[in-house]
């Protein structure tokens, strides 16, 4: 495998250094400008704060044995068919020679709305990948072995996403493991049972501080969700397929 784990440790550093670089940067954009957008979404508006980790994962897929592939990241290049509805846009998709070899997504979320923010991107998970695999299923990417499916997010650690949350169980318990978590640990279980359903090869959380983050520390909240592992996985996955493809 041709990944460097001592570079990868810095690579996520700058990865996570670059991501609140960013929507600092795009809060003073506004600010100059006269334009607010309220809460926290003047941090988001440039679209461009997972860019680092897509940066890290491009570099991986040429230091594994395929540096002619075709990464695509752009809006009407980075798309794939569905099963549930037409089409669906990937963060990144990884081709070559007309084979999906890889489709990622890398979401993140800041405070202070984690309730509705983790919902949202609990059903975004998981409805992306039963649409996918449903439309793999049937044919849609044609007759290729299984692409690596991977889901990557990286939450802030802030009060609101560390403290427990009740929840609410009118009619039925919900399960024990869920009861009284904080956001963060729900990411955690969302991240082990979105690859323990098999929707995805590997799902990885990545936590960092507003402060500490903007010096790239990051941490994690187990190995079996942690970046080390998705990397890891991800180079494998694309090793193999370069020894299978030439």
């Amino acid at each position: 495998m041709g990944i460097d784990l001592a570079d990868f440790e810095e690579q996520t550093s700058q990865a996570v250094r670059a991501f609140w670089d960013t929507r600092a940067a795009a809060v003073e954009r506004q600010r100059l400008n006269g334009v607010i957008d309220q809460g926290e979404r003047a941090g988001v508006t440039s679209g461009k704060n997972m860019d680092g980790f897509v940066t890290l994962l491009a570099d991986l897929v040429a230091a594994n044995g395929l540096p002619d592939a075709e990464l695509y990241m752009t809006r009407g290049v980075n798309t794939l068919p569905g099963y549930f509805r037409p089409t669906k846009d990937w963060d990144l998709l990884v081709m070559h020679r007309g084979v999906l070899v890889a489709a990622l997504e890398l979401k993140s979320q800041v405070g202070p709305s984690f309730g509705n923010n983790f919902n949202n991107r609990t059903e975004e998970a998981v409805g992306s990948a039963v649409d996918l695999w449903t439309a793999f299923r049937e044919g849609a990417l044609g007759s290729q072995p299984a692409p690596f499916v991977g889901w990557l997010i990286h939450v802030e650690e802030a009060a609101g996403s560390t403290r427990p949350v009740r929840v609410s169980e009118p009619h039925f318990a919900v399960f024990p493991e869920l009861r009284n978590t904080s956001y963060l640990q729900r990411y955690e279980h969302l991240c082990r049972r979105l690859v323990l359903e098999k929707h995805y090869t590997e799902a990885s959380l990545i936590v960092s501080t507003r402060e500490g983050g903007l010096q790239g520390e990051y941490g994690e909240l187990s190995k079996a969700t942690s970046f080390r592992r998705f990397v890891v996985a991800f180079a494998a996955h694309i090793a193999q397929e370069a020894a299978l493809l030439r």
